[in-house]
């Protein structure tokens, strides 16, 4: 951004209301309505290689275990703001924890054509003090959310996949896939990873380039699809990847890749096999086509969604009951995730 640029918008939140945010290219202003005077404050600032060294992805995963037991009865996360830019969407995520005291906002830029595969999600993560709405850190949010991303899906993983799973699957071959590469493997003891890409050719250099503590093998879709224990689905695909039919019983699946209503990675039969679980209630039955879809096709119901991941880290509700169970855990993103990751950087 350049120096003489800035953006304003307002968010509405129960303790800290009509946060007006001035972002400049050298700095950050924040203004708060109602006659309160400006307050002026200098952040503090990290850059992509620093967030890479400080957040641990284990840490993290145990960190969004406590945060989604204990935290998110407390938090406060609105429906994230959908902007249309005709080139892509501008999403913007605010989270406040009323009980610890924390407030942040991530805003992200979602291309649909970018000039790189890798550039195609940009995000930037701000975190506030809640008592002043002054800022406290600043940071370009890219690693944040993949690796986010990926820790939430080790952290349903950790709960719904079989304990004896030996194979991970993945579909897609950009940053999210890595990060899916690199965490899900502390939480189960894979012994090999298959890989899909939207062509071979991505395949093949996605497992020749990756650095895994697992062999990578590229794979067609029917045999990730049918010899994988877990699949993650990482992809900005807007139609089935697979024939749900292939799947054999016990697999569990993580979904990420889709967020808008109209998109999705997986077909009814594959959410028809599956037992349901979601990030959160709110945000999947508004913006993931993976499950709204085949309620409008009537081929499921609300009812079937088992649970949201605050009810099944907290065990109010039971996760996998049965080894031949097919388990699905869909996720568009919840902003209590980054709030979660910006704090271990402090």
């Amino acid at each position: 951004m350049a120096e003489n640029q800035q953006f304003h918008f307002a968010i509405e939140f129960a303790a800290v209301p009509f946060v007006v945010l001035a972002v400049h290219g050298s700095g950050c202003i924040l203004h708060r309505a109602a006659g309160i005077e400006a307050v002026d404050s200098t952040m503090h600032t990290l850059t992509e290689d620093d967030v890479r060294q400080r957040l641990d992805p284990e840490r993290l995963i145990a960190a969004l275990e406590v945060a989604f037991r204990d935290r998110y009865p407390s938090t406060e996360i609105p429906l994230r703001m959908h902007i249309n830019l005709g080139v892509g969407m501008f999403l913007i995520m605010p989270c406040y924890d009323r009980s610890g005291s924390a407030l942040g906002m991530k805003l992200v830029t979602v291309q649909e054509n970018p000039a790189a595969p890798q550039d195609r999600i940009q995000a930037t993560y701000m975190l506030f003090d809640p008592k002043t709405a002054s800022p406290k850190l600043i940071i370009p949010a890219n690693y944040l959310t993949d690796v986010r991303t990926a820790g939430t899906s080790a952290l349903a993983t950790k709960f719904l996949a079989s304990q004896d799973a030996k194979t991970l699957g993945i579909f897609g071959t950009g940053r999210q896939a890595r990060a899916h590469l690199q965490v899900l493997p502390l939480v189960r003891d894979f012994q090999r990873a298959l890989v899909c890409g939207r062509t071979p050719v991505e395949s093949e250099a996605f497992a020749r380039e990756v650095s895994s503590k697992i062999p990578v093998t590229p794979a067609d879709a029917s045999s990730v699809g049918a010899e994988s224990d877990v699949i993650c689905t990482c992809t900005t695909s807007q139609g089935p990847l697979f024939d749900g039919k292939i799947i054999r019983p016990g697999t569990h699946f993580n979904l990420v890749g889709a967020f808008q209503p109209h998109t999705r990675e997986v077909d009814s039969i594959t959410v028809k096999r599956s037992r349901l679980y979601v990030d959160t209630y709110e945000a999947c039955l508004a913006e993931a086509g993976d499950l709204l879809i085949p309620m409008k096709e009537g081929v499921i119901a609300r009812e079937d969604v088992t649970a949201d991941l605050h009810e099944l880290v907290a065990r109010k509700k039971a996760g996998r009951n049965a080894a031949d169970q097919i388990t699905l855990f869909k996720s568009v993103g919840c902003a209590l995730e980054d709030l979660v990751a910006a704090e271990l950087l402090l």
